[in-house]
């Protein structure tokens, strides 16, 4: 990840204990521990999914960009259906649209044992440095 964005993958992912296994345009997938990453309640917090969900959307749009151009994100929507008090989450990002200023990405995050927990999708907008 230093090697795309010599920046690796930001504080905020590092803190949650976000982990990347696959970076692609296409197709994205990491991991998030429960564990530190919970609402009051013990389950994860749905803003922990957003995030985890953000940092693939951005990751696989920045990675379509290209050299001398920046995905920002410019919308999220996320609806949560199902919650985690243990183990580890797995998002897995997919390309909606991979257009010339424009991606949107859905990600699909579920338990250990495949069950949804939330859906996001991300819509980035691609602009030159």
């Amino acid at each position: 990840m230093n090697a795309l964005f010599g920046r690796g993958s930001g504080a905020l992912a590092e803190r949650m204990g976000i982990e990347f296994f696959e970076l692609s345009p296409e197709r994205s997938v990491a991991t998030m521990p429960v564990d530190g990453n919970t609402q009051p309640f013990g389950i994860v917090h749905g803003g922990a999914y957003v995030v985890l969900a953000e940092s693939l959307g951005s990751f696989a749009a920045n990675i379509f960009a290209g050299a001398g151009r920046v995905a920002v994100g410019i919308e999220v929507s996320a609806s949560h259906t199902g919650s985690a008090s243990s183990g580890t989450v797995t998002g897995v990002c997919t390309a909606i649209k991979l257009g010339r200023t424009l991606t949107v990405h859905e990600i699909a995050i579920s338990d250990a044992s495949g069950r949804r927990l939330s859906t996001v999708r991300i819509t980035n907008f691609i602009k030159d440095l």
